[in-house]
């Protein structure tokens, strides 16, 4: 039980600083595109690789985010039930739908985003607007770290359902977080 209670304040902890980091880079993507605006409106010119910037910004801080909006319990719920559930009918509830739809969900993405990746890096994949940014395979390698994120915090999940379902409710996830 010790070994589980710490891999879930670990694995969330993780999650955590992975979203405050992702959170600031929110920040730049939007000081990225007032600098793209800027330069294009103002000095009249136009750099495509800081437009290529803020979008790649914009899409790692969605798919590194994921992990930390899965602890926090930001996605979207059906909450008519869940609600008005006890603390281990919310646990079964989270470990069932994990292992039933996240963990395959997270299989189909990882075996599909390695095989992106891979051909990305094989073909030197580049922008495609001219002056873009190089190294596509940097983009769509984040999508390897969203994988990655999701499974740490789907395992986590299922950790904390076990813990509560043996009786430790204080690891219980929350009613609702909104």
């Amino acid at each position: 039980m010790m070994q589980l209670e710490g891999f879930v304040r670990w694995a969330e902890g993780l999650n955590r600083i992975v979203g405050n980091v992702v959170s600031w880079m929110a920040l730049g993507t939007v000081l990225v595109c007032f600098a793209t605006v800027y330069t294009r409106y103002a000095l009249n010119t136009n750099f495509t690789w800081l437009q290529d910037l803020y979008v790649w910004q914009h899409a790692a801080v969605i798919v590194l985010g994921a992990g930390y909006t899965m602890v926090i319990g930001g996605f979207v719920r059906v909450d008519i039930f869940y609600s008005k559930w006890t603390p281990r009918g919310r646990a079964l509830s989270d470990l069932i739908q994990t292992v039933i739809f996240l963990l395959p969900f997270v299989a189909v993405c990882a075996w599909a985003f390695w095989i992106m990746v891979q051909n990305s890096w094989a073909a030197d994949e580049a922008s495609p607007n001219p002056g873009g940014l190089q190294n596509y395979w940097i983009l769509k390698g984040t999508l390897l770290a969203f994988v990655a994120l999701v499974l740490l915090q789907a395992a986590a999940m299922v950790a904390r359902s076990i813990l509560v379902l043996r009786g430790r409710e204080e690891f219980a996830p929350a009613a609702s977080s909104h």
